[in-house]
C-alpha cells in the first residue's frame, strides 16, 4: 500500500472509531420511572436529552410552544388507577404527556394518542390540560429526568426536572 492509501486508511478508521461515541455521547436514551400510589402502579416511559452545554429554557424547550417533554417518542404515562393531576380527573389507562412550558407557568397536558414521535402532537386528541407548579433548583440538572413520588395515603407528585427548572403537580389516586 501506499503512503497516501495508508493515511487515507487511518483516518477513516479513526473517524469510523470516534462516530460512536460522539453519536452516543448525543442520544437521549429511554428511562422508565414508576410508583406504587395507594397500591396502583404509575409507570411514565421517556427519552432523556442532556444539557451538553446548551441553554435548555427559553431556548432548547422555547417557552410558548408545545414541547413534548423529553425526546425522540412522546412520554407516556400508564396508571392502573382513575387519576386527580392538580384537579384534573384522568381515567386509568396509557396517555402521552406534553408541556407547554413559559417562563412563569408550565402546563401539562394529557393526549389521549400515544406512540406519536416528538413531532407529531396532534392537539386534537388533547384530553386535557391543567396547570404546574414551577420553581428554581439549587443547582442543575444535565440529564433530563421525571420523578413520581408517593406521599402519604393516595398522594404524589409528577416532577419534571432539568436545567435549573422543576415543573411538578400534585396526583392523586381516586378510588
Amino acid at each position: 500500500m501506499t503512503r497516501v492509501t495508508l493515511s487515507l486508511l487511518s483516518g477513516c478508521v479513526a473517524i469510523a472509531l470516534a462516530a460512536p461515541a460522539a453519536a452516543q455521547r448525543y442520544t437521549s436514551p429511554p428511562v422508565s420511572t414508576s410508583a406504587v400510589i395507594a397500591g396502583d402502579h404509575i409507570t411514565i416511559d421517556y427519552y432523556a436529552p442532556s444539557m451538553h452545554g446548551r441553554k435548555i429554557m427559553g431556548n432548547l424547550v422555547p417557552y410558548d410552544e408545545v414541547w413534548c417533554t423529553g425526546a425522540n417518542w412522546a412520554t407516556t404515562i400508564t396508571s392502573e388507577a382513575d387519576l386527580d393531576i392538580n384537579g384534573l380527573k384522568v381515567p386509568k389507562g396509557s396517555y402521552s404527556i406534553w408541556t407547554l412550558p413559559k417562563e412563569k407557568q408550565w402546563l401539562l397536558i394529557v393526549n389521549k394518542q400515544t406512540h406519536q414521535f416528538h413531532l407529531n402532537y396532534d392537539e386534537s386528541q388533547d384530553f386535557a390540560r391543567v396547570k404546574m407548579n414551577v420553581k428554581t433548583l439549587p443547582s442543575p440538572v444535565e440529564t433530563f429526568k421525571i420523578e413520581l413520588q408517593s406521599a402519604a395515603g393516595n398522594k404524589g407528585t409528577l416532577s419534571l426536572l432539568w436545567e435549573n427548572t422543576d415543573a411538578w403537580v400534585p396526583i392523586t389516586v381516586l378510588r
